[in-house]
């Protein structure tokens, strides 16, 4: 009675030595076996020899804008030059009152004057452009700049956006937080095994990703045609992911020492 063969093996894990890495790109596939792998360390290569951990690690982070800029538009239209700019100065003057009262700092508030003929008349407008750190307040100004303030007075939609700081410290944020859920599944893999994690041995960031947020499409038109604060904030939201590949040393368990 004749015995029936086994089926081939398959080797999903293996402990590379870190001084035989070359067999790393050596692939073995059903009962196929390569000569390099039947042979045995040595004693001598098995003490100086180290064992890996290879993990990957994925992460996403999100950071809000941190600015905003409104542009407030004032102008007149006189049959006197000296009326055209005593209009626009007088409610300039209140306007600039209001955002010192209202704690803006004079760096990030800038204004411009354009004054000009047109037929028979003259024209003056200016414009301020301010620069906001908070929205709250941000929205206090210009919702009393518009009860106070005539028709003639135009305040632009809030313009968010992100200063090149605050998307490096996103991009930085996303790759450490990729790196540390790699050691953690390293961590986890040692734990399970009874074994102990060593030192990185290679950190090597793969992919990055960055894209900014977009509103719901599912919107009525009348929404999406005048979007609120909220809502552009949403949109402006810069989203950065990262994966990274990690390979740790793996150390044995530490026997305790018995005292005597």
């Amino acid at each position: 009675m004749s015995l029936q063969q086994a089926p081939p093996s398959r080797v999903f894990v293996e402990l590379v030595p870190w001084t035989d890495r070359g067999r790393e790109n050596n692939l073995v596939s059903g009962g196929e076996t390569l000569s390099a792998l039947r042979r045995p360390l040595s004693s001598a290569q098995a003490q100086t020899s180290s064992r890996e951990v290879h993990v990957s690690g994925t992460a996403e982070v999100s950071a809000s804008p941190d600015r905003a800029q409104v542009a407030v538009r004032v102008s007149s239209t006189k049959e006197a030059a000296a009326e055209a700019k005593k209009s626009v100065c007088r409610r300039l003057d209140y306007i600039t009152q209001t955002l010192q009262q209202q704690g803006v700092q004079s760096e990030n508030v800038t204004v411009t004057k354009d004054f000009k003929r047109v037929e028979s008349a003259y024209h003056m407008e200016a414009e301020v452009c301010i620069t906001f750190t908070e929205f709250g307040k941000m929205q206090n100004i210009c919702n009393f700049l518009v009860e106070k303030l005539d028709s003639s007075v135009v305040i632009s939609q809030p313009q968010f956006y992100h200063t090149s700081g605050s998307v490096e410290n996103l991009r930085r944020q996303a790759c450490l937080v990729a790196v540390e859920n790699a050691w953690r599944k390293a961590q986890g893999v040692c734990n399970l095994v009874g074994q102990t994690l060593g030192k990185p041995l290679l950190i090597k960031e793969e992919e990055t990703k960055e894209w900014e947020g977009q509103i719901d499409d599912h919107q009525s038109p009348r929404l999406s045609s005048s979007p609120t604060v909220q809502q552009k904030i949403k949109s402006a939201t810069i989203h950065a992911a990262s994966r990274v590949f990690v390979t740790f040393e793996v150390k044995g368990k530490e026997k305790k020492k018995k005292h005597i």
